[in-house]
This record gives C-alpha cells, sequence and structure tokens, in this order.
C-alpha cells in the first residue's frame, strides 16, 4: 500500500515538474510588442499614408504568469478607431487574459513650412520639406510633390511648421509675368502674359497677352507656365 501511494505521489510530481519545466514566462515588454506587431499584421496603411502605432506600457504592478501554450492575441474588428485594447491571452488549465490599450493614427505625406515664410517669399529646399501629419491637422487640399512647389510663392504669411495648401501658395501668383502656351491640334505657340489672379495647379487664371492686350483664362501647368487650347 506504502510502495502504491510513493508511486502515485512520484506520478503526481513528474507529471507537475514536466508541465512546469515547458512553461514560458513571457516579460511585460514582449507583450507590449505583441501588441503592437499583431496590429501592425493586420491594418492595411491608407493610399499615400502610413500607420502610427503606439502601445500603452503595462502597470509595473500586473504579474505576468508563465504559459504553458502558445499566447493567443485577439484585436477587435474595428480597426479604425484609434483606440483599441488588444487582448493577449493564454489557454492553460489555469488562464489568463491580459488587455493592451493601443492608439493607432493614419498619417499622410505632406509638404510643411521648415521655417516662417512670409508672404511673397520663394518657395525653396531651405524653406519646406515633406513630413507626415495626422489627417486632423491637415486642412485644405494637400501638396504631397515637393518639386512641383519649388519656385511658388506664399500668398500669405506661413507659420512653422504648417502645412502648405492650396490657400496659402501660388505656383502662378497676381502680378507674375508667365509663359502662355497656345496649343491646337495642328501648332503651338508661346506668347508672354501678366497674371491678373492667383492659381495653383490646373485652376483656371485670368491672363493679359503682353503682345495683344487680350485677357484670356487659361490653366496653370507649373510655376508661371499656363496653357490654353485652341
Amino acid at each position: 500500500m506504502r510502495q502504491i501511494k510513493f508511486l502515485s505521489l512520484t506520478l503526481c510530481l513528474l507529471v507537475l515538474f514536466s508541465f512546469t519545466s515547458h512553461s514560458t514566462t513571457w516579460d511585460k515588454p514582449y507583450l507590449e510588442n505583441l501588441a503592437k506587431k499583431s496590429l501592425e499584421e493586420k491594418i492595411t496603411p491608407p493610399e499615400g499614408g502610413r500607420i502610427s502605432i503606439s502601445v500603452t506600457n503595462i502597470d509595473p504592478r500586473v504579474t505576468i504568469k508563465p504559459c504553458l501554450k502558445k499566447l493567443t492575441v485577439n484585436i477587435p474588428e474595428n480597426t479604425t478607431s484609434k483606440n483599441v485594447n488588444v487582448k493577449i491571452s493564454c489557454s492553460d488549465p489555469t488562464p489568463w487574459q491580459i488587455y493592451i490599450p493601443a492608439r493607432i493614427e493614419q498619417t499622410f505625406a505632406v509638404i510643411i513650412a521648415t521655417t516662417t515664410i512670409d508672404k511673397g517669399v520663394t518657395l525653396t529646399n531651405d524653406n519646406i520639406s515633406v513630413q507626415y501629419l495626422p489627417s486632423n491637422k491637415i486642412r485644405g487640399k494637400k501638396f504631397t510633390d515637393i518639386a512641383a512647389l519649388l519656385g511658388g510663392k506664399a500668398e500669405k504669411r506661413i507659420g512653422k511648421g504648417r502645412p502648405i495648401n492650396t490657400r496659402n501658395v501660388c505656383l502662378v501668383c497676381k502680378g507674375d509675368t508667365v509663359t502662355i502656351t497656345a496649343k491646337s491640334a495642328t501648332f503651338t505657340i508661346k506668347t508672354q502674359g501678366i497674371a491678373l489672379s492667383s492659381g495653383n495647379l490646373n485652376n483656371q487664371i485670368k491672363v493679359r497677352n503682353t503682345h495683344s492686350g487680350k485677357i484670356i483664362r487659361p490653366q496653370v501647368t507649373a510655376i508661371n507656365q499656363v496653357i490654353i487650347h485652341l
């Protein structure tokens, strides 16, 4: 009888030792990184943009228990929300789970002023650059091609760090001398003119032909360049 009890106790100890020896202890940074990586794998960045994910640090008072099985990560279906809770769980005989808050932010490439730009100042590589900003900080139609803006001018004062948009710059500004391209199916001619209004890419503006004095409404194609189709 004593032998049977001894064998039973030994067997229990072996089973317990077996479970314990194969368990894994996870630290808090690992779980935080697991939550962030899982979100990055699930969420598709928006067209022309990026996804920025920040994970809240786990409370230092929380104790992370070992787990015999692979951890399970559950992400809410609605990841369009800025704030989500990532559930990480262990399905051991003694299960546990933890929720890790995360913030998801969509950012888009825009051109910003790297220094304060006064009205009438020409845009150059020294005062503008491309930066990714959250969508709620972007107002008006944004510019994403820095090369298309170089040589344009500020229509109003632009503060440092502010996005460049169609309301504060012009590729052709009122009073500028512009090259007018008159184009038809059979020929193309060029002449000079004076801009009577300001505009950006593809905008129609008023221009006075320097040679004929005629006022036309061509379309802006580039810095101080307009076109009219005959």
